[in-house]
């Protein structure tokens, strides 16, 4: 498909109701409001296309770019291209979901996570949290560097209460996935948990709430599944 066609069969899939529930989340036109199941329709269809999804992506039409990710190939991902997406991923599904996704499972995931977390940018921060997030759901706990995973949550425990709005919900996922993925930190990644206790974010008018750090780790322990990694980022 072209990216013309791809544009055509998005609008097809748009609808009204979901374009105000995305503009209420974050959303800026342009975008058609396609569900995620209707993306993901696209995404069999066309399989993994990694030229189309940069073009899809360079749209700057939000349903074009989420779907981008689904296609992209994140092995073929220049550093330069990712540092391009991730400048343009301007509301929490681009900049928590498609960026983070491509970026961990490419070449450059936890050099360009380390970078983004040190932005002064709202969305690059939190897109930074969310690929070190990723990276540790699916990379085996030998080839994580430890020291360095308690050091970030040494961060997220001293900086979380006066980091920006979206950087606070990405750092208390940051948590989550620290105690329900490495499970040698697991221990640690309570004890933070319970130090910060409740994040406040501002979710908008929505009624999303931010997931309680250690409630949600004793529930991944109580289900036997700590340390269990993903075979993909994705969803």
């Amino acid at each position: 498909m072209t990216a013309k066609e791809v544009l055509a069969q998005l609008k097809a899939f748009g609808s009204e109701q979901t374009k105000k529930t995305f503009l209420r989340h974050g959303a800026k036109e342009p975008f058609f409001g396609v569900k995620v199941a209707d993306l993901k329709v696209l995404q069999k269809k066309i399989k993994t296309d990694h030229v189309l999804a940069l073009e899809l992506y360079d749209t700057g039409n939000s349903d074009a770019m989420y779907l981008a990710g689904m296609i992209a190939d994140p092995i073929a991902f220049t550093k330069a291209q990712l540092q391009k997406w991730v400048k343009g991923a301007y509301w929490y599904m681009l900049s928590g979901f498609t960026v983070p996704w491509v970026a961990s499972e490419g070449k450059f995931g936890r050099e360009l996570a380390i970078d983004w977390i040190d932005s002064n940018n709202e969305m690059i921060a939190s897109a930074g949290w969310s690929t070190y997030s990723c990276i540790l759901s699916i990379k085996p706990d030998a080839d994580l560097d430890l020291k360095e995973i308690e050091k970030l949550l040494g961060r997220v425990k001293a900086e979380i209460g006066s980091a920006a709005n979206r950087v606070r919900y990405a750092m208390n996922n940051f948590v989550i996935a620290v105690g329900g993925y490495v499970s040698p930190l697991t221990a640690k990644a309570k004890a933070t948990a319970k130090a910060i206790g409740a994040v406040e974010v501002d979710m908008g008018d929505t009624s999303c709430k931010v997931p309680d750090a250690c409630a949600y780790i004793e529930k991944i322990e109580k289900m036997g599944r700590v340390g269990k990694k993903r075979k993909h980022a994705g969803c």
